[in-house]
Order: C-alpha cells, then structure tokens, then sequence
C-alpha cells in the first residue's frame, strides 16, 4: 500500500530522527548534527550521523542512508506498512486506510500548491503597486523594514464590498485555474446557494502560511478598514490546510530554534514579525486558536522546553492556565513548557519596538517552569482559610497531578506539589518520624534527631552518605543474607523493591534515590514506579493500603511473585514484620552495594572495550583486578562502616 505524500510528510514532521535512532545508537550532539557508531558495521571510530532538519541519517562507513521510516526497515526488519504504522502510533496519527482516490486527491493536492503560489505572487505584486499603499503605509507604521517585508513575503489583497470582488479570481482564470480549484484551495468564495463566487480576501495586508517545507499552503489577512467585521481573517481548512497542526513561520523559525535550543511562541503574525525583527528570529504562532496536541508536538521538534508567551492582564493568564491544563496529558521525560508573562497592555512587537530587544529577553529569562503555572493556577482560584477549602485545593491538585499520563513525570510532580502545599499549609514535623503527607517523597523525616540522613553525594562515593560516614551493621544484619553477601544483582532487586513495598514511608526520605535506582528487571521496575505513583496519590501510605492500590490497579499478582522471590532469598529487614530503624538500616547498606555493584558492572564493561582495543599489561591487570572487587562486593564490603573499595 502507498501512503500520500501530505501524510508521510507530516509523519516525518512530528517524529525526530534522532530520537528514534538513539534507541539504537548512543549519539553525541556535534554542531547541528548527531553522530555515533555505525549500527550497520563494527566500527571503533563513529562515522554514523543524523540529521533532525533534513530528516535523514547517513553512515559513511557502509553508504547506509535514508529516514526515520528507512532506519527502522533496516534496523529492526520492518516492512514499510510496520515501520509506518509504529511511527504514526508515536506520533498520535491514524494512518490512512487504503482507498484507490488517494492518489487522485495527492495530484490534486500536488496542483493546490501551485495554486497559492500563484496568489502569493499575485498578493506581492500588488503590495508595491499604486493599490497597495495603503497596506504598505500600514506596514511602514508598524515599523516592518523593507527586508523584514521581503522576507516574510507581505501582501495585499485588492477589492472591496462595492463590487470590485474578483481581482484575484480573474488574475487565476487568466492563469488556467478553475473555479473549483480556486474554492478547493480556500481562495475564493464560492456554493451553489452563491450566484456568483467573489475573492475571499479583500482590501486586507495579507501574510502567506507556510508548511514546514516553506511551501504555502494558507493564508491571513488584516483588515485595513475599520468597518471590517473581521480584524484577521484566515483561509478556511483545506485538504492543504489544517489550522490545529500548523504553526505560522515554523519553516523559518526552524533552523534558529535548533541552533539556540529553544523556541517561542507567540499570539499572532505581528508578533512574530516584529520579534523577528528584533533579532527574536525563532518565534512561531498558533493560527488564531489556542495551542492544540499537535502544536505542542510541533514545539518539541524544536526544543525540549519551549517557551510560551502571554500577556500578563487577567485574559493572558487565563490563556496561560488553559495552555497548562492542555499541556499536562502530553509531558513526558525531558519535555515541559515554560511561560513567560509580558508587562500589562504590552505585545511582543510593542515592547521590542518601544524598549529594545533587552527589554523582551528580561521577560524571556523570567520564564516561569510548567510547575509554577500550574501552583498558580490551582492557589489563586480561591481563599484556602478553612480545612474544607484546604480539602478542595489539595483535591484540585491531585485531579491536576492525575492528568499526567507518564507514570515518572507524574510522581515528581505530585512531589514538587505536595512539597509546596505543605509549606503553604505550615505542616509541622511529628516528633521523630515522618512529616506528614507527602505525595511520594514531598515529606522528610526529622533530620536533627536522625543520626545519619539520605541524600545524594557529589562525588563518585555512593549515594547515602554525610561526612563519608556509614552506620555500621548491627549483628541481626550481619546474620542476614546481605551481611552473608549471597545475593546477587537480581536479589538486591528484589529486595530493594521489597523493602520500600512493605516499608512505604522510607518513600518520605529516600523517593528520589529509589526512583533513579538501574533495575535490570522490566517486572520489578513496574512495580517500583507504581509504589512511588500510589504514594505520590495516596500520602500518607501503609504497607497494607499500598497492597490493596496495587490489586486495584490489576498488580495483585505482580505483588505476590516478589514477595515469594523476597522469601525465597530470606532477609529479616526488607520484610513487614521489621522495625522502620531495620529495614531502613538494612535498606540503605543493599543501595550501597547495588550502587557499588552497577558502579563496578560498568567499570568492567569499559576495562574489557580497552583491552580488546589494547593488549596490554595494565590493561589486563585492570580487567582482573574488577573482577576480584566484583568478587569481594558481595561478601562483606561496606558493612562494618568502613569504604574498603572507595
């Protein structure tokens, strides 16, 4: 089956080839490339790279080069129809089912294109006649420079309401165009309940929309007569057009967005124009909606955190608090949004014109992270004076923390917010134990009572440590099978997750360490991500409320295996019947070992690259000498207090 070309473009449009080849090869940023070792040959020396603006990789070592589509055909034996449907998946796109018009509907598709580069030609031209100086005397008042007017390729559309209507019609029927085409094409105004069709856009400064390859596909207008009953008018959806899924300058905007590693959006065409002209040149613009799914999606093609400006009156934070609550289903790992807020009564173009460039890059540099909207939003929507209205905040926020669909995400926001709630609140430490709440780890426990605290170390040292100090391991431990030292990677594991599943409030002091532990286990990783989901939603948690969410949420039997496999292994403290002191002792000794054991993994794993690279003495004494710390990492290493292998 073939796919329209339209539809593939948008597909390759919303999906980074870097993201999708980095699953495979590790890619190491080089200017505006990506490169890597070749996962065609075995090289030693990369020669792999990728390119995220022209949408291909190429390997110089084998001749290997094609798309995102290509790379997984190649890479993961794929047909073209599989390699296309699991991108469209990613990509959020239903993929077109097989109809013998497509083709027919491509061509014509093909034929619209040319169509509005006809208007466009037809629009410039006018500007710099007699007719267009009123459009241009516009321009020149906004501030718009002869090469900003050019670049952007500015119009006029010609005509009025008395009669003079068909300029542009007339210019494409000279052309060889059809009326039908030219309706198609959102041009034109035209139906059978229309005696005679008329040129949509009259008298109005005009501004081409471009798709992501620069070719135009839509246009706006803006008004020039005040009597107009639309200030901007854009061209209606088209078989060219999709207004939800396009961003005005995206094809310009894109390279400079790459290049800074952050993008802009803005509320309309001058905005983005006048930020362009002073010096602002990767600012894009929703098409007169709110920012929608696809948009978004567009926006983290080119950077991580894009930033969205607002105006700073009550209708701009409004826009900005409807951005949050659209925005929080789709974030994930590494990609948020931030919010800058413009001073009252100003727009972007204002206050570069007014008060320089400096001024809009201070407004930019205080953007607000997606967290601080989202507090914002939720804490000014009322007085929370009373324990009910207390009730109603924290029950707000959680409904917002549950619209994040990425289970990591999702936690540490329902830290950082819980953390801020409690503040807010003034909640008091009870007396040698864990504060209360805390939406997985938004608590901590008494730290002026505990003789020794989590927290992560600077250096390569471990994890849990303060002044390089260890607690040393009571007799019970050293009895156990961790002071034995007959676990093995897979044991620690499930230990680990054990532990915290019959111990939940460790979660109040230890929720970020446990969260970054490297689970080799896909079952144990599950599981240890839904305890920290269940106690980011339900603080503060037990072992047996945290059992009963797990069977709510179809983990009954997940819960069960790792509690035979913690049996099995035998360990007093990461039981339910351990006091918190133990399994907290006996928890943080298996993160020291775990730490040191992964530490020591990836030692090995580089020592055996070196000495297959090199055959040398000291490379093969190295290689030895980790295997015998590997060795020794399980007996009793760490357990007395001392660091023999730091």
């Amino acid at each position: 089956m073939s796919f329209p070309k339209h539809f593939l473009d948008e597909l390759k449009a919303r999906i980074r080839v870097s993201e999708v080849v980095g699953r495979k090869v590790k890619l190491t940023r080089r200017g505006r490339e990506f490169v890597g070792l070749s996962p065609f040959t075995n090289e030693k020396s990369p020669s792999f790279t990728v390119n995220d603006d022209k949408q291909f990789y190429h390997c110089f070592s084998s001749g290997e080069h094609g798309d995102v589509i290509k790379f997984l055909e190649k890479t993961e034996n794929l047909s073209f129809m599989e390699a296309v449907e699991r991108l469209a998946g990613e990509a959020g796109m239903e993929v077109p089912k097989q109809d013998p018009r497509a083709a027919e509907r491509e061509r014509k598709s093909a034929s619209l294109i040319d169509v509005m580069e006809m208007a466009q030609g037809f629009f410039r031209r006018k500007l710099n006649e007699g007719a267009g100086a009123e459009a241009m005397a516009y321009l020149k008042r906004r501030g718009m420079k002869d090469e900003i007017i050019e670049r952007f390729g500015m119009g006029y559309a010609p005509g009025d309401d008395r009669g003079d209507r068909h300029q542009l019609m007339n210019y494409l029927k000279g052309k060889g165009v059809e009326i039908g085409q030219m309706i198609e094409a959102g041009l034109i105004i035209g139906g059978e309940d229309i005696k005679e069709p008329y040129d949509r856009f009259r008298n109005r400064v005009m501004f081409p929309i471009a798709d992501g390859r620069g070719r135009v596909i839509a246009f706006g207008g803006r008004a020039l007569s005040p009597d107009a009953k639309a200030k901007y008018l854009n061209s209606p959806e088209t078989p060219l057009f999709h207004k939800g899924h396009v961003l005005y300058n995206l094809d310009k905007a894109r390279k400079p967005a790459y290049d800074k590693a952050t993008v802009l959006a803005v509320e309309g065409y001058m905005d983005v124009i006048g930020l362009a002209q002073g010096g602002f040149d990767y600012a894009v613009a929703p098409l007169g909606t709110a920012l929608t799914e696809d948009q978004i999606a567009l926006l983290w093609r080119l950077a991580p955190e894009p930033i969205l400006c607002f105006d700073g009156d009550k209708a701009g934070l409004r826009a900005a608090f409807k951005a949050v609550e659209r925005s929080l289903p789709l974030l994930k790992p590494g990609h948020s949004l931030r919010f800058a807020l413009l001073p009252e009564g100003k727009d972007p173009d204002d206050l570069v014109r007014e008060e320089g460039p400096e001024a809009m890059q201070q407004v930019l540099d205080e953007a607000k992270p997606l967290a601080d909207m989202l507090w914002e939003k939720e804490v000014s929507a009322g007085e929370w004076t009373t324990p009910e209205r207390r009730a109603k905040l924290e029950a707000d926020i959680e409904a917002a923390v549950n619209a994040i669909t990425d289970p990591k995400v999702r936690s540490y926001y329902g830290q950082d917010l819980r953390a801020r709630l409690n503040k807010l609140f003034g909640v008091q430490e009870r007396r040698g134990g864990a504060r209360q709440g805390g939406y997985g780890g938004g608590g901590y426990r008494n730290r002026n009572q505990a003789p020794w605290r989590g927290g992560r170390s600077g250096g390569g040292g471990g994890v849990f440590r303060r002044d390089n100090f260890i607690p040393p391991a009571s007799p019970q431990l050293k009895q156990s099978v961790l002071g034995k030292g007959s676990g093995n990677g897979e044991g620690r594991e499930v230990l680990l997750v054990w532990t915290m599943a019959n111990h939940p409030d460790l979660l109040d002091e230890y929720c970020e360490v446990f969260s970054g532990l490297p689970l080799a286990s896909a079952e144990l990783d599950r599981l240890r991500n839904e305890i920290i989901d269940i106690a980011a939603l339900h603080a503060p948690l037990e072992r047996d409320g945290l059992k009963n969410h797990l069977e709510d949420r179809n983990l009954g039997d997940l819960f069960r295996r790792l509690e035979g496999r913690a049996k099995k292994i035998g360990a007093r403290f990461a039981g339910p019947e351990a006091m918190t002191d133990e399994a907290e002792r006996g928890f943080v000794h298996l993160i020291r070992r775990h730490e040191r054991a992964v530490n020591l993994e990836a030692e090995l794993k580089a020592a055996e690259r070196a000495l297959a690279e090199e055959m040398t003495e000291a490379n093969w004494a190295r290689l030895r000498e980790i295997h015998l710390q590997l060795e020794r990492s399980d007996m009793t290493d760490g357990l007395d207090g001392t660091n023999s292998t730091d």
